[in-house]
């Protein structure tokens, strides 16, 4: 039998290689940033064009390469990182596997710039799908540019799975995000298709923060600090009202180095018990410092999990730890859920006496006693004349008859008029109750065959995710205007999603008068919704895009009619009223699809008699 096991060919083997490293633009992003950051860049520049599709460009000041090291960099497995398997439980650099560049070659349009800082020149290569097509001396700034052209050009494959431009970018910024938060000591400023989107200066962990996620999150944060010869964590979690009902705002950083963690999430989790709603997550950005020999990165090509040595103990730590922070800051709850800091006793009164209010009573006063008053020393009595003594209530009710003034038999007294109830009919309403509540969650209604049970928040969903669609698709709603305007405030990648939805907001009812950076300020909401509830429903509708990620193909519209759906919709738990039960089941029923709720669940059951029948054999 002839041999059938041979070696791949360079380019085919990087390629597979390639699929491993660069899954998506942002894969190109985050693997440039951590070379520039190896590099000992302190101002880094990311340009991106069409999401990263055309252009990825990251410009550092590092220390640069020599024209040996700028050829091999793009070889597989050539690193300046390690030298011996040992090095792996040593390191204290981003990248260390070689892989990167030469992944990134094999599948793009490659150009490279680099100069180091005692040399007069630098070198220029470029690379197209691995194969270097020229290499020459430049003269170039101090410290490396690498721009990445045309990615997966030569594999049409994969340049088809990629999602759309406004999801790639999303991808891109929360890798930037993630290298810009380990590093606060760097300047980071990034631009897509010429505009800019970041600039971060050098500042503190603190301010890295606040600068990246708006404003508004700097009260929002409680320091975290404990020190162990095990563990050290430093950084800061959100207060609990301040949690969202999204991961985006979670952050664990390794040694500098962002990873994943469903275990110690769990242990953030478990600080957080009691303190947070059904369905919010907890925001924190926390940096744990490790001996580097105590965990093992070389587990995952991306190298975003990471194998501890003792997990169980970083558990109890961290959660401590968080937990003793939310009790120093007093964000622990307390017994008196109510208090009012506004009935507490001033300082400045805090150590005098209380006194006490006196009443004086004349006990020798009478009203209709004749009044006196004291003119020149001279005590001179008079009669006041009223207008109407008190007598003259009664005058007028004395009849001709013999009744007494105190018969009041005859009296008429004004009352409202009767309107009859445009939800009753002839009928005593009451009588013809056809709808009952079953622990505030289901609606029960009787029908010929048998029993209706409703659940009446996905049959809430379901009518007024019908109302919005169609406001939205015929442009035609009503809006109420606000009186004061209602501020927003959101990271500015949330206001983007806002902007990118706000023509179908503006034709359910909403008004939007400003948008900056990070505040979006409302002037006008859709009828019978409520202003405090403006800043839910936008939050509930950015969690619903995030996940669900509408693509070209998908309608916004859709999702936008099914998040705000959500968000308004009768909760269970809410008490109803038999009017009110009648009016949901009537509306319900005059839907298109009454059967599902938006989420394609159920909003209803039937049981028939002849079920019920069996249910007693």
């Amino acid at each position: 039998m002839a041999d059938i096991i041979q070696l791949l060919p360079d380019h085919v083997a990087n390629q597979i290689a390639a699929g491993e490293v660069v899954q998506r633009p942002a894969s190109v992003v985050k693997e440039l940033l951590e070379n520039a950051i190896d590099a000992n860049a302190t101002i880094i520049k990311l340009l991106i064009k069409d999401a990263g599709k055309t252009l990825v460009q990251v410009i550092d000041n590092g220390v640069g390469m020599s024209v040996t090291d700028a050829r091999l960099s793009f070889e597989r497995h050539a690193t300046s990182k390690i030298r011996s398997a040992d090095d792996l439980f040593q390191l204290h650099t981003k990248g260390f596997r070689g892989e990167a560049l030469a992944s990134i070659a094999a599948i793009a349009h490659v150009e490279l710039k680099s100069k180091q800082e005692h040399d007069d020149v630098g070198t220029q290569i470029v690379i197209e799908g691995s194969e270097v097509t020229s290499q020459e001396v430049i003269v170039t700034p101090k410290g490396t540019s690498i721009a990445v052209k045309n990615l997966f050009f030569n594999i049409p494959a994969r340049r088809n799975f990629l999602k759309s431009n406004p999801v790639e970018l999303r991808h891109i910024i929360d890798e930037f995000h993630r290298v810009a938060l380990a590093h606060p000591n760097i300047d980071f400023v990034m631009y897509h298709n010429g505009s800019e989107v970041f600039n971060l200066p050098e500042c503190n962990y603190r301010q890295r923060i606040v600068n990246i996620f708006g404003s508004k999150t700097n009260e929002k944060l409680v320091p975290v600090n404990e020190e162990t010869e095990v563990l050290k964590v430093s950084g800061f979690v959100g207060k609990p009202e301040y949690a969202k009902k999204t991961r985006g705002e979670q952050f664990f950083f390794v040694n500098q180095r962002f990873i994943k963690s469903a275990y110690l999430n769990h242990a953030i989790n478990a600080a957080f018990e009691g303190l947070l709603k059904d369905g919010t997550h907890a925001s924190y950005f926390l940096n744990l410092e490790v001996n580097p020999q105590t965990i093992d990165i070389n587990i995952h090509p991306t190298k975003t999990e990471i194998k501890f040595d003792d997990e169980q103990t970083l558990y109890a730590i961290l959660r401590a730890s968080v937990k003793h922070s939310l009790g120093q800051f007093s964000i622990a709850p307390v017994l008196d859920f109510d208090r009012d800091s506004n009935l507490d006793t001033p300082y400045n009164y805090k150590d005098k006496n209380a006194s006490f209010p006196t009443v004086e009573v004349d006990s020798t006063f009478n009203p209709f006693k004749e009044e006196k008053t004291m003119r020149s020393g001279v005590k001179t009595a008079f009669r006041k004349e009223p207008v109407a003594s008190w007598e003259s209530l009664y005058v007028g009710l004395e009849s001709k008859g013999t009744k007494s003034p105190n018969d009041f038999s005859e009296l008429q007294f004004e009352s409202e008029e009767q309107t009859s109830d445009m939800f009753s009919d002839d009928k005593d309403a009451e009588a013809i109750q056809n709808t009952y509540q079953l622990h505030n969650k289901y609606i029960i209604s009787n029908i010929k065959s048998g029993m209706l049970m409703i659940n009446q928040h996905r049959a809430h969903q379901r009518v007024l995710y019908e109302d919005f669609l169609k406001q939205i698709t015929i442009k035609e709603s009503v809006s109420q205007q606000l009186l004061f305007p209602v501020e927003a405030h959101f990271s500015p990648e949330e206001v983007e999603i806002i902007k990118d939805v706000r023509d179908d907001l503006e034709h359910t009812g909403f008004v939007f008068s400003n948008f900056t950076k990070d505040v979006i300020e409302i002037t006008g909401v859709p009828i019978n919704v409520p202003a405090s509830e403006v800043s839910l429903i936008f939050e509930q509708l950015i969690a619903d895009i995030q996940n669900e990620v509408p693509e070209s193909n998908f309608s916004a519209t859709d999702l936008l009619a099914k998040s705000m759906a959500k968000s308004l919709a009768i909760k269970i738990g809410q008490s109803l009223t038999a009017k009110e039960q009648d009016h949901l089941v009537n509306s319900l029923f005059g839907c298109k699809e009454p059967n599902i709720s938006p989420a394609n669940k159920p909003t209803f059951i039937t049981l028939s008699m002849d079920e019920l029948d069996r249910k007693f054999i």
